[in-house]
């Protein structure tokens, strides 16, 4: 698989994951626009299909519906800055980037949670402020996660019992 069936691959997951194949969505319209930003970007060149794919490796890390939501909100901003630099006159830019914002909007959660993280390797761990502050809301941290992994496994008991595997 090239490199550029990947990113339709990519979108296309995007998406149908998030319910976007609508009526407003057509999939094969979005598909020949993408084709010819393709050719716009001579992404049929040789050195594309070298090493390992950008986006689509790291989509299969992350499992649950709201991690896939953080990593989504990230690669579709990366390909809005792209088509930033892009001729936005061409008619299939511009269709792709108003697809694109409008997928971005709808993952806004994910994004925010993006920046959340940004945040957390921003901290100066080394500054004693940082260090008591984390300390005094440590019991705070793992008691939430304590109940988020008794819910989960709550959940999973619940599903084995209802399971007749």
């Amino acid at each position: 698989m090239t490199f550029q069936t990947y990113r339709l691959f990519v979108l296309s997951i995007i998406m149908i994951y998030f319910g976007r194949v609508e009526n407003r969505l057509n999939l094969l319209q979005l598909q020949d626009d993408i084709d010819k930003l393709k050719a716009d970007f001579n992404s049929s060149n040789s050195d594309v299909a070298d090493g390992k794919p950008i986006f689509t490796e790291r989509l299969s890390n992350w499992t649950e519906r709201n991690e896939k939501r953080i990593i989504m909100s990230q690669i579709i901003s990366m390909y809005l800055q792209i088509l930033e630099n892009t001729d936005k006159s061409k008619e299939h830019v511009r269709n792709i980037s108003e697809e694109l914002y409008t997928l971005k909007a709808s993952l806004s959660d994910g994004a925010k949670k993006m920046e959340d993280l940004r945040n957390l390797t921003k901290l100066e761990i080394n500054d004693l402020k940082i260090q008591r502050k984390a300390v005094n809301e440590l019991f705070s941290v793992l008691q939430k996660l304590g109940d988020t992994t008794s819910s989960h496994k709550r959940k999973r008991r619940q599903f084995q019992r209802q399971c007749k595997c």
